[in-house]
């Protein structure tokens, strides 16, 4: 259909949103707020190529992990490049920490598995985003490793609603670390990329270091998590001990 282009399947916008799933009215909304290009145009009528369906795959999934479209523009228009090197560059980044897949489970399995019958932790949980409700006493958990961590925890002994007082404080710490590689990945891996011009042969790099970050700042962090504890453990047990030694030190009291 168009020159040099022969083994591109070209698409109207009707075929578009029948195999996208999107509807034709939010194609073209889409469009108008930038986040897809405009079609490439042939006599009165727009066609739609790889890239379009790629894009709109990717702002699917965005909007599924709950991103909202602003955001969406956002990190389409930083990235630049073609719209493949766009979807394939975020969908990188976004996996440096997979989200997991997330699990169903029913009000009963809850109770079960923690043993409380009290609503308000469920609703507690909820605020947190460890579960969405998707039906009538069914949830999804967003991070089934946080909640089989918050059952451990019970099945320790410890009250459910201190297991999520402790989830929410891990919560608050970690957004402090993933600033910090964020940080890291801007200042020293994509601003210099960046103020290259984004070279095409340098995208294959900018994979690669991002593949290694994810494996050093896991290895990091579980590093620096052994060591902080190890340290808090000698402290405060090293105050007990010296706190047990003066009482037991002590001359008995006379009567």
């Amino acid at each position: 259909m168009f020159e040099d282009d022969d083994d591109v399947e070209w698409r109207t916008i009707d075929e578009l949103a029948r195999v996208s799933g999107v509807t034709v009215r939010n194609i073209r909304a889409y469009q108008a707020r930038g986040l897809l290009p405009p079609p490439q145009v042939r006599a009165r009528t727009g066609y739609y190529g790889p890239g379009h369906e790629a894009r709109l795959d990717l702002i699917k999934e965005l909007q599924g992990e709950g991103v909202k479209l602003d955001v969406i523009r956002k990190l389409l228009d930083t990235t630049g490049g073609s719209t493949e090197q766009v979807v394939r560059f975020i969908r990188t980044v976004r996996s440096l920490f997979a989200v997991e897949d997330r699990q169903i489970v029913t009000l009963a399995e809850l109770v079960e598995r923690f043993s409380e019958t009290d609503p308000n932790l469920v609703k507690r949980a909820q605020k947190m985003g460890l579960l969405t409700e998707i039906a009538d006493g069914q949830y999804e958990e967003t991070s089934p490793r946080l909640m089989a961590a918050a059952q451990a925890m019970t099945e320790m002994g410890i009250p459910m609603s201190r297991s999520l007082d402790v989830v929410d404080q891990l919560r608050q710490h970690a957004d402090g670390i993933a600033k910090v590689y964020v940080d890291l990945f801007l200042g020293e891996v994509w601003q210099p990329f960046d103020a290259e011009g984004r070279p095409d042969d340098q995208w294959p790099r900018l994979y690669e270091v991002i593949g290694n970050l994810r494996k050093v700042s896991g290895d990091a962090m579980l590093a620096v998590l052994e060591l902080a504890v190890a340290e808090r453990l000698d402290v405060t047990f090293g105050r007990d001990i010296v706190r047990n030694v003066r009482t037991s030190s002590r001359p008995p009291v006379a009567d």
